[in-house]
């Protein structure tokens, strides 16, 4: 994976980013030596968040077919909602 000073970033603003996005589908920007942001294309943002959207589905679907979830109103949700119990 690329890295991307923060200074370089300052300094070349995007040509940095694009000269490390052109071998890399990812690149870190390190700040005072420590990596800390990561940039990629929106193409790859986007296929990462569909990602987590079927994750988020497969984990729904797993509950319901093992049973974890609760049927209530909408009354009964908001006051499990504020005595703490489980949403």
């Amino acid at each position: 994976m690329s890295s991307i000073s923060a200074n370089d970033l300052k300094t070349r603003g995007i040509s940095a980013i694009e000269a490390a996005l052109a071998n890399d589908s990812e690149a870190l920007i390190s700040v005072r030596g420590k990596n800390r942001f990561v940039v990629m294309p929106l193409e790859q943002f986007q296929y990462l968040r569909e990602c987590e959207l079927e994750a988020a589905l497969a984990q729904t679907k797993a509950d319901l077919a093992e049973g974890r979830f609760v049927k209530s109103s909408p009354e009964e949700h908001l006051e499990r909602l504020k005595s703490g119990g489980d949403a």
